[in-house]
C-alpha cells in the first residue's frame, strides 16, 4: 500500500511508462488508417459539414472533432483525427490521475496498459463516436475532482468546467454529478457549506447552456430522444422545418412487463457483459480478487498480520476485516480518503446506475464504461504476483482485436457469421456509392445509416432520408441536406429507395415501377441478380434493394 507520501519518480518505470503511452497511441494510428468507417461514425462524420449547437442524436462534440473530414471528406483517418488527439490527451490526463491517486509509476503502468486494452479501451480513440470526448472530460473532472476533496475546494470550479465540456459531448456526462456528491459526503461533508461545489455546478450549466439553448429552440429534441433511447419510451421529435411531429417507432422493451426473474436475469446479463470486456484479461483479476478474500476472510484468520493483513486486524473482527481490505486496495496520496472516496464512488455509481436501467430497458454495453477509469486504480493496488499475467493476458487482448481489424479490412478469416459484425458496418459500401452516383433521378434512402454511407463515399450523391419509413434523424431536420419534396421529386419523374430490406413501401402519391436487388458478394464487389436467377454468391454480407417510385396517375 502506498505511503501516503509523494512517490518518487522509478526511471526504468517511468520509461516503460511512456514506451506505454506511445505504443498505444500508434496502434491507435494504424487501427484508425486500416478500419474502414462504420456506419454511425460515418452519421456523425458528416455533422461535420454543418456545426451547430445540438444534433438530432447528440451534443456537438463528436461534430467538433470530425473536423479532420473537411481535409479528405472520404478518408476515414482524417474523420477521426480529432478522437485520435482526443483519446491521446485523455491518456497522458489518465497517466495524471493514477499519479495523483497515489499509484507508483510501476502500478501506472500497469493501470494505462490495463485501461487501454480492455476491449472498451481498445476501441476508443479508433472509432469516432460522442465516447471520446466524454472520456476526456471526465478524466480531466475526476482529476480537479480528487485536488478539491484533498482541501482545494476551488478547483470544484475548474472540476465543474471540465463537467460542462462532457455535457457538451454525450449526455452521460451527468452522472459525474452524484459521483462527486457521494464522495463530497464521504469524505469533505463540510465542502458543501462553502460555496465552491455550487459555483462548480454552476459553471457546468454554463459551459452546457449553448446546447440547452439549442434543445430549447427545438422542442428539447435531442434530450427527448436520448431520454427516450435509454429508456425505451415512445417520443415525439418535432421537425423543425414543417413543424409536423412525427412519432418515433413504438419500443415497448421486453422487460416493460417482466417479472422479477426476468429484471435480475437481465441485470446479470448487464454484468456479464461488463466483465466481458475485460477480456482474458479477466481471469488474472478474478485470481487475485480471490486470493484476496482468502487473505483477509476467515481462512487466514489464524495467521493475522504476517499473512499479509495489516497490522491491527484481529481474527474474527469481520468490520475491521473488511475495512482493512479497502484501505489496502485503494492507494492514497495526502489524504486517503479523498482517492478512496472518489474511486469507489466513480466505480460503484455508474456500473450500479446502468444496472439498475438494465432492470427495466436495454442497455448498450459502453454506457457504463467509464468506471473503468476508476476501477483500475482500486484493482492494480493489489494485485501482487498477477501483475505479470494481465499485462500478458493485455496483450492476448490487443493481439486478437487487431486480428479483428486486419480481418476488417481484408475479410480474409472464416469467421462465423454472428462474428462477422465489423464487414456488416464496414463492408461493400464504397462500391454501392458508385452504383447509385449512376442511377438517373433523385436517390433516397429509408434508414439514416444508409444515407450517411452513401455520403461519406459520393459527397456529391444528392440522397436523403425519405421520411415517416424509419425512425428520424439528423436528416429529417433539412440541416445536412435540403427535406424530400414529393412534390418536386413527382416532377421530376420518381426517384430511387435504397433499403436494406426486402419491403415496397406504401409511398402516398407514388406507385411501384420496379426493383432490383444487389448482393455485396466478399472480394467481388456489388453484383445484381434478376428474380428468376440464383443469387450470385452462397452468403452475401449485404442484401441490398433499389426500389424505384413513379408518380401515381390522378384520379
Amino acid at each position: 500500500m502506498p505511503s501516503g507520501r509523494p512517490l518518487p519518480a522509478s526511471a526504468p518505470a517511468t520509461r516503460w511508462l511512456w514506451l506505454a503511452f506511445g505504443l498505444i497511441t500508434l496502434w491507435r494510428l494504424a487501427a484508425a488508417w486500416l478500419l474502414p468507417v462504420t456506419q454511425d461514425e460515418a452519421y456523425y462524420i458528416d455533422w461535420a459539414s454543418r456545426l451547430d449547437w445540438g444534433y438530432f442524436d447528440h451534443p456537438p462534440g463528436v461534430a467538433l472533432l470530425a473536423l479532420g473530414s473537411w481535409l479528405a471528406p472520404t478518408s476515414a483517418l482524417a474523420g477521426r483525427l480529432g478522437n485520435l488527439l482526443a483519446a491521446t490527451l485523455t491518456l497522458a490526463l489518465l497517466i495524471r490521475f493514477y499519479r495523483a491517486c497515489g499509484l507508483d509509476p510501476k502500478q501506472q503502468f500497469l493501470a494505462l496498459v490495463v485501461t487501454a486494452a480492455t476491449f472498451g479501451g481498445l476501441v476508443s480513440g479508433v472509432l469516432a463516436t460522442p465516447d471520446t470526448p466524454l472520456a476526456l472530460a471526465w478524466v480531466l473532472a475526476l482529476t480537479e475532482g480528487l485536488a478539491a476533496l484533498r482541501g482545494d475546494r476551488r478547483r470544484w470550479v475548474t472540476a465543474g468546467l471540465a463537467t460542462g465540456l462532457g455535457l457538451l459531448g454525450k449526455y452521460g456526462m451527468a452522472l459525474i454529478g452524484p459521483v462527486f456528491l457521494w464522495a463530497i459526503l464521504w469524505a469533505d461533508p463540510k465542502a458543501l457549506r462553502t460555496p465552491w461545489p455550487y459555483l462548480g455546478a454552476l459553471a457546468a450549466l454554463l459551459v452546457f447552456a449553448p446546447n440547452l439553448a439549442w434543445n430549447a429552440q427545438n422542442d428539447w429534441l435531442s434530450l427527448r430522444f436520448q431520454f427516450g433511447h435509454g429508456f425505451s419510451t415512445t417520443a415525439g421529435v418535432a421537425d423543425a422545418v414543417t413543424g409536423a411531429v412525427m412519432a418515433l417507432p413504438e419500443r415497448t422493451s421486453p422487460l416493460a412487463q417482466a417479472g422479477l426473474a426476468e429484471r435480475l436475469v437481465a441485470v446479470l446479463g448487464f454484468l456479464g457483459i461488463q466483465a466481458a470486456l475485460w477480456g482474458l484479461m479477466l481471469l488474472p483479476l478474478l485470481m487475485a480478487l480471490w486470493q484476496a478474500i482468502r487473505r483477509y476472510g476467515g481462512r487466514d484468520a489464524s495467521h493475522g498480520a504476517s499473512a499479509g493483513r495489516p497490522a491491527g486486524v484481529h481474527p474474527g473482527a469481520p468490520a475491521q476485516q473488511a475495512q482493512a481490505l479497502v484501505s489496502h486496495a485503494a492507494p492514497a496520496v495526502g489524504r486517503p480518503v479523498a482517492v478512496r472516496a472518489l474511486l469507489v464512488a466513480g466505480t460503484v455509481f455508474p456500473l450500479g446506475f446502468f444496472a439498475l436501467v438494465a432492470a427495466f430497458s436495454p442497455v448498450q454495453p459502453n454506457w457504463a464504461i467509464l468506471y473503468l477509469v476508476t476501477a483500475v486504480p482500486l484493482l492494480v493496488a493489489g494485485l501482487g504476483k498477477f501483475a505479470r499475467s494481465l499485462l500478458v493476458t493485455a496483450g492476448i487482448n490487443l493481439l486478437l482485436v487487431s486480428v479483428y481489424v486486419f480481418h476488417a479490412r481484408t475479410g480474409l478469416l472464416p469467421l462465423p457469421d454472428k462474428q462477422q459484425r465489423i464487414l456488416y458496418e464496414t463492408h461493400g459500401f464504397a462500391a454501392l456509392a458508385a452504383e447509385l452516383a449512376a442511377l438517373p433521378g433523385p436517390v433516397f434512402a429509408d434508414r439514416y445509416q444508409l444515407v450517411a454511407m452513401m455520403r461519406f463515399y459520393a459527397p456529391g450523391l444528392e440522397i436523403t432520408q425519405w421520411p415517416g419509413l424509419f425512425r428520424p434523424s439528423e436528416y429529417l431536420r433539412g440541416r445536412l441536406r435540403p427535406l424530400a419534396d414529393p412534390e418536386a421529386v413527382a416532377r421530376a419523374g420518381g426517384f430511387w429507395l435504397l433499403s436494406r430490406d426486402p419491403y415496397r413501401p406504401a409511398i402516398p402519391g407514388f406507385r411501384l415501377d420496379r426493383q432490383r436487388v444487389l448482393y455485396d458478394c466478399l472480394h467481388q464487389g456489388p453484383r445484381e441478380a434478376l428474380a428468376d436467377q440464383p443469387e450470385p454468391c452462397t452468403a452475401p454480407i449485404h442484401r441490398w434493394w433499389l426500389v424505384r417510385y413513379v408518380p401515381a396517375p390522378t384520379a
